[in-house]
C-alpha cells in the first residue's frame, strides 16, 4: 500500500537493449503487430535524421583534427560517420572494426498485455510513467545524444524506443567522438565492465520511483518471454540478468540472502534452510534459491569452464592427433632408412665384387697373352728345327699349362 493507504498495483518492468531499427520506430513500415489505426498515438520526443546528429556532433571536432594532421593519410576523409563505418549514414546500426555502433536503442516497458495492455484500465497509466521517465532521460545522461525517441501506443502494450549517440572526448586523436566507454566514464559510472550495468541500474531506479508515485509496485524482471510481442525481446532476456532490484526493500533482502548462503557454505550446511526470496532463482529444486546475482555469478563461471573443458578437449585431441602422424612419420622414415642401407651395402658389395672378379680376369687374361707368345715363339722354332709334324701331336692345356700327346 501507498502513503495514501492504496493497494499497489504490481508490474514487471522490462528495460533492456533494442535492436535498433529507425524505421520500425517511426513507423516507416507496419510490422504485423501493429495496429494502423492507433499510430496516430504514438508519440515521438525527438527524430532528427542520423546523419544531421552526427554532423551536429562531430562535424567541428573532425575539422580541428584534420587541421592538425601533416599527412593526408592520417585525415578523416568524408564524414566522420563514413570514416568509422564504411557506409553512408543508415537506419539501422552499423558496427566499426574497433566494436564501436553507430548508435544504441534502450526499449523500456511496463507491464505486460494482460494488466497493461490496449484496453485495460491501466494501459494509459503506464504510458504516463514512460512518458515521464523519457522526458528527463537526456538531462539525465548528457554524453548520450538521444536523436530518436518515441513511445508506441499502437502495440500491444505501450513502450519506449530510446535512439542514441555516445559522446565521449578524449585527448589524443579526435577531441569527440564516439565512445559509449568514455561517455560512461564522463556521467560517473567508472570504467570497465560493469560501467554499463551501474548506469541500466540507475536508470532502473529512475523508473521505479516514477512507479511508486503513479501507484505501481515495480516487480523484478521475468525471465520467461511471456507475452512481450516486441522484436527486442531476445535482446531483452539477454539484458534482463542486469536489472538487480533496486527499491530499498528488496535490495535489503539480497542482502540478508547473501550473507545467509555465505554463512550456510562455510557450514555446509543444506541450501534447503535458505528462506525463499521473491527475486531469487531456484538452482537445486524446491524452495532453495539464490538472488539473480548469484545466479548470474555461477552461471558465467559455469559457462566459463565448459568453454575451457571443451577447449582442452580440442588441444588435447589435435595434440594426440600430432603425436600419432609424429609417430607414423618416424616409423616410415626408420624403414626408408634400413632399406637404403641394405641397398647400399649390396650395391656396395656388387662393387666389391666386381672389382675384385675384374682383377683376377685382368691377370688370367695376361697371363694366356703370355702363353700364347710363348707358343708362338716355339712353334716358330719348332718349325724352323723341321719338328712340324712331331709338334702336331701335342697340343696345350693352357688351363692345366702342360702340352699332352693326342
Amino acid at each position: 500500500m501507498n502513503k495514501k493507504g492504496k493497494t499497489m498495483k504490481q508490474k514487471r518492468i522490462s528495460f533492456g537493449q533494442g535492436k535498433g531499427s529507425l524505421t520500425h520506430n517511426n513507423r516507416e513500415f507496419m510490422a504485423d503487430n501493429v495496429d494502423p489505426l492507433r499510430t496516430p498515438q504514438n508519440i515521438t520526443f525527438v527524430r532528427q535524421p542520423i546523419d544531421e546528429a552526427y554532423d551536429q556532433l562531430f562535424a567541428e571536432s573532425t575539422e580541428r583534427y584534420n587541421a592538425k594532421q601533416k599527412r593526408n593519410d592520417r585525415k578523416v576523409h568524408g564524414s566522420y560517420y563514413e570514416h568509422l563505418f564504411g557506409v553512408k549514414p543508415c537506419n539501422t546500426v552499423r558496427t566499426a572494426a574497433d566494436k564501436r555502433k553507430s548508435f544504441y536503442e534502450d526499449v523500456v516497458q511496463i507491464g505486460k498485455k494482460e494488466d497493461s495492455g490496449y484496453g485495460t484500465e491501466d494501459f494509459q497509466l503506464v504510458a504516463d510513467c514512460l512518458k515521464e521517465y523519457m522526458e528527463g532521460f537526456q538531462n539525465r545522461n548528457p554524453n548520450f545524444y538521444v536523436f530518436n525517441a518515441v513511445l508506441h501506443m499502437d502495440e500491444a502494450t505501450p513502450h519506449l524506443h530510446i535512439d542514441y549517440i555516445p559522446v565521449g572526448h578524449y585527448k589524443r586523436g579526435q577531441d569527440v567522438q564516439n565512445g559509449i566507454a568514455q561517455a560512461l566514464k564522463e556521467m560517473g559510472y567508472g570504467e570497465g565492465k560493469m560501467a554499463i550495468a551501474k548506469w541500466r541500474a540507475a536508470e532502473v531506479e529512475v523508473l521505479y520511483k516514477i512507479c511508486l508515485e503513479h501507484g505501481i509496485q515495480p516487480l523484478a524482471p521475468e525471465k520467461a518471454r511471456g507475452t512481450v510481442e516486441i522484436p527486442e525481446y531476445k535482446e531483452q532476456r539477454r539484458q534482463a540478468d542486469e536489472l538487480a532490484e533496486q527499491n530499498a526493500q528488496v535490495e535489503a533482502e539480497l542482502v540478508e540472502k547473501r550473507e545467509t548462503l555465505k554463512a550456510v557454505k562455510e557450514k555446509t550446511a543444506k541450501l534447503a534452510e535458505i528462506d525463499s526470496i521473491e527475486t531469487g532463482k531456484t538452482v537445486f529444486g524446491g524452495k532453495v534459491t539464490v538472488s539473480q546475482e548469484d545466479w548470474q555469478n555461477i552461471t558465467d563461471l559455469a559457462k566459463k569452464e565448459v568453454a575451457t573443458q571443451k577447449q582442452t578437449k580440442k588441444l588435447r585431441k589435435e595434440r594426440d592427433e600430432a603425436v600419432r602422424e609424429r609417430d607414423e612419420l618416424k616409423a616410415k622414415l626408420s624403414a626408408v632408412s634400413s632399406e637404403l642401407a641394405a641397398y647400399k651395402k649390396t650395391e656396395e658389395q656388387k662393387g666389391l665384387f666386381t672389382r675384385d672378379q675384374l682383377k683376377k680376369e685382368a691377370k688370367r687374361i695376361s697371363r694366356e697373352d703370355e702363353l700364347s707368345r710363348e707358343l708362338k715363339k716355339a712353334k716358330a722354332f719348332i718349325s724352323a728345327c723341321g719338328l712340324s709334324s712331331d709338334y702336331q701331336q701335342y697340343k696345350y692345356n693352357s688351363t692345366t699349362r702342360k702340352n699332352v700327346l693326342e
